[in-house]
């Protein structure tokens, strides 16, 4: 993060600051405030960015006529996430400035490790924040977590590339912090870690594009994470379903998902809406979402 903060001191901040309030580059004032801007722009920006391009060139358009697809959810889903993401930013802030006051592992060049351990990186890296991520989803689904910091995410049931970040702020931050965590246990290159956290924002766009192309018995795609969001107790890893098969969490995608005409069959959704249903009463209570579909029945 020291070379996006050297690199935003050199464009804007140094007159911003000059002008403001002059402040010394590191002091450590400044540069929380500034990580704190840079992290809720960028992160807002690639989510919009990115949650935008998915839902207009990927996103199936049918599933808006799902049962469970809610009133206005598309600006809901983008309001709740503009509102929580300089929460999560500023709950962010002490481990990005930690990571600038050289604190963990992250080092500059490639060389100081070797190649051979960097490519060893990528694939570690990938395990640690799965197997964390993991642990961290389903704590968040203990009765007495749940509805305090993740009912507000599973408010979504059909999603949208939009819901991705549609979440609150302690909710988002307690499942980024493998991510955080990893350069305090293993080196990463600096540049690498910046390109992961792109690659994890886009990985969490990605899984709720509902975009039902893989069924693929590892990597956890956009129809595992639906799973989740439909029947709540399953799937909770983020990139692999290894930590669920071990963890006995794994559900596979409902076949009929790879099926565009069997999606959106009644007797399919008949079966599909009992069990959310059962599922939703045990972990909800009332239902109080408010559905595009109401007053319209499945024959």
């Amino acid at each position: 993060m020291d070379y996006l903060l050297d690199i935003a001191d050199h464009y804007v901040l140094d007159s911003v600051y000059n002008k403001a309030y002059p402040l010394a580059r590191d002091h450590i004032v400044r540069e929380a405030i500034s990580l704190f801007f840079l992290t809720w722009v960028g992160g807002f920006l690639l989510y919009i960015t990115f949650s935008s391009l998915s839902y207009h060139y990927v996103f199936d358009k049918s599933l808006m006529k799902h049962p469970k697809f809610l009133k206005n959810q598309v600006w809901m889903e983008i309001w709740t996430a503009s509102k929580n993401l300089p929460g999560m930013a500023l709950l962010t802030v002490p481990w990005f400035l930690a990571e600038v006051h050289g604190y963990g592992y992250l080092y500059d060049h490639i060389s100081d490790y070797g190649k051979t351990y960097y490519f060893i990186s990528l694939p570690l890296f990938v395990l640690f924040s799965d197997f964390g991520i993991y642990w961290a989803h389903r704590f968040l689904h203990h009765r007495w977590v749940y509805p305090r910091l993740h009912k507000l995410h599973h408010k979504w049931i059909i999603c949208t590339p939009y819901a991705s970040h549609a979440f609150k702020s302690a909710d988002g931050f307690l499942q980024s912090l493998p991510y955080h965590l990893f350069p305090f246990f293993f080196p990463l290159h600096k540049w690498t870690y910046l390109a992961l956290f792109t690659f994890v924002n886009f990985w969490t766009i990605m899984i709720h594009d509902g975009k039902y192309i893989s069924n693929n018995p590892i990597v956890n795609g956009a129809a595992h994470h639906n799973g989740h969001h439909i029947y709540f107790n399953y799937n909770y890893g983020q990139f692999t379903t290894l930590f669920d098969r071990l963890g006995n969490s794994f559900r596979a995608p409902d076949e009929a998902w790879f099926d565009k005409s069997l999606r959106t069959d009644d007797d399919v959704l008949k079966r599909e809406l009992m069990e959310y249903e059962a599922i939703r009463r045990e972990v909800e209570g009332e239902d109080d979402r408010d559905y595009a579909a109401d007053g319209k029945k499945i024959k």
